[in-house]
C-alpha cells in the first residue's frame, strides 16, 4: 500500500523545551490515523510540521511523497486542513467564506462556487450560508471552518479536533463524511479528545506521549495490551456464588470478586469471548444456573492510563 504521509525521527523544541523527541510515523493511503496522547504530547506539532506550518529542528516528513521542508509548495495543494482554532473571517458569510478559500487554493470562479454550494448543503449550513459568520455560534462556525478544509478535494486531510465544540448530530454527520471521504480513497491524520472518536473513524491509532509514539495498532490491539477483558457472571442463587467461583478458579483464571449479596461472579481473562463458552460449560456442569453474563473490553481510556499514566488530551 502506497504511503501518504510519513515522518522520521522528528525533533521540534519550543524555547529549550523539546515538543518531538524523534517522533516516527506513517499513514498509508486511503486510511485514517488517530494521533491520541495527554496534553502537550506534541500532536499538534506534529501537524502543524506536516502541513508546512512549521518546520522540524531535524528529522524529515513527506506527504503525497514531497518533503513538507524542502517541497513546501508541491505539498499544500494536495492537503486540506482543519485546525483547532476556527479561521473563519466573521465580515463575510459563510457562502464568502467557501469561495475565498476556494479561490486561494486556484479553484475557478465558478467551481469554487459549486463546491462551497454542495458543502453547505452536506453540513446542514445551507439556510445559514447568507448572513454574515461573526452571527453565527460556535458550533456552525466550526462546521464553515471545516467545509473550508474540504473545498479542494485534497487527497490528504488533517483534521486537528475537528468536532470539537460540535452538537451529537453534527458529529455524526462529521463522521459520516469522513468515512465517506476515505471510502472515496482520502487519506485522513485525525487528532482528538473524543475516544469514541478514534473508535469509529480510525483504521489505526497512535498514542503519542512525551514526543514520541510510544505504541501505535488498530483500537482493538491496543485494548488488549491495555488488560485483560472482565467477565461479569450473574447467578439465579447466591448460595451458588462460592461453588461458581471454585469451578471457575480451577480454569486457572483469575477471579477478581465473588459477591454473595448481588449474586456475581467476576473473572479477568485475556480472551473474553473464547473465556465465556467455557465459563458457562463449567457452571453448567457444576450444576450453577447462571441468569446473566457480561464482558467488559479495556476502553481506549485504559490504553491511554496504561500507556501515559494520563487521560486523553489535545
Amino acid at each position: 500500500m502506497t504511503t501518504a504521509i510519513r515522518a522520521e525521527g522528528l525533533h521540534k523544541a519550543y524555547a529549550g523545551k523539546a515538543a518531538l523527541d524523534g517522533l516516527e510515523l506513517r499513514v498509508d493511503a486511503g486510511t485514517v490515523l488517530a494521533l491520541l496522547g495527554p496534553n502537550g504530547a506534541g500532536k499538534t506539532t506534529t501537524v502543524r510540521i506536516l502541513t508546512t506550518l512549521s518546520r522540524p529542528d531535524a528529522g524529515r516528513a513527506e506527504v503525497g511523497g514531497f518533503d513538507v521542508a524542502r517541497e513546501p509548495r508541491r505539498v499544500r495543494p494536495i492537503i486540506g486542513v482543519t485546525g483547532q482554532h476556527s479561521a473563519v473571517d466573521g465580515r463575510l458569510t459563510g457562502r464568502e467564506n467557501l469561495v475565498l478559500i476556494g479561490r486561494l487554493h486556484r479553484l475557478p470562479r465558478a467551481e469554487a462556487a459549486a463546491r462551497a454550494d454542495e458543502l453547505l448543503h452536506r453540513l446542514g449550513l445551507a439556510t445559514v450560508a447568507d448572513r454574515l459568520a461573526h452571527t453565527y455560534s460556535g458550533g456552525t462556525c466550526r462546521r464553515i471552518d471545516l467545509a473550508a478544509g474540504l473545498i479542494n478535494r485534497a487527497p490528504v486531510l488533517f483534521l486537528d479536533e475537528p468536532t470539537t465544540g460540535l452538537d451529537p448530530r453534527s458529529r455524526a454527520e462529521l463522521w459520516a463524511l469522513v468515512e465517506e471521504l476515505v471510502r472515496d480513497g482520502t487519506t485522513v491524520l485525525l487528532t482528538t479528545q473524543y475516544l469514541d472518536e478514534a473508535d469509529r473513524l480510525a483504521d489505526r491509532v497512535a498514542v503519542v506521549d512525551h514526543g514520541r509514539i510510544v505504541a501505535e495498532g488498530a483500537a482493538a490491539d491496543l485494548k488488549r495490551r491495555a488488560g485483560a477483558d472482565l467477565l461479569s457472571v450473574r447467578v439465579e442463587c447466591g448460595a451458588d456464588v462460592p461453588v461458581a467461583a471454585a469451578a471457575l478458579e480451577r480454569m486457572a483464571v483469575a477471579i477478581t470478586s465473588a459477591d454473595v449479596a448481588a449474586r456475581e461472579v467476576c473473572v479477568a481473562a485475556r480472551d473474553g469471548a473464547r473465556t465465556l463458552t467455557e465459563v458457562v460449560r463449567r457452571l453448567d456442569d457444576a450444576d450453577v444456573t447462571v441468569v446473566g453474563v457480561e464482558v467488559h473490553r479495556p476502553s481506549l481510556d485504559d490504553v491511554f492510563l496504561s500507556l501515559t499514566g494520563s487521560g486523553a488530551g489535545r
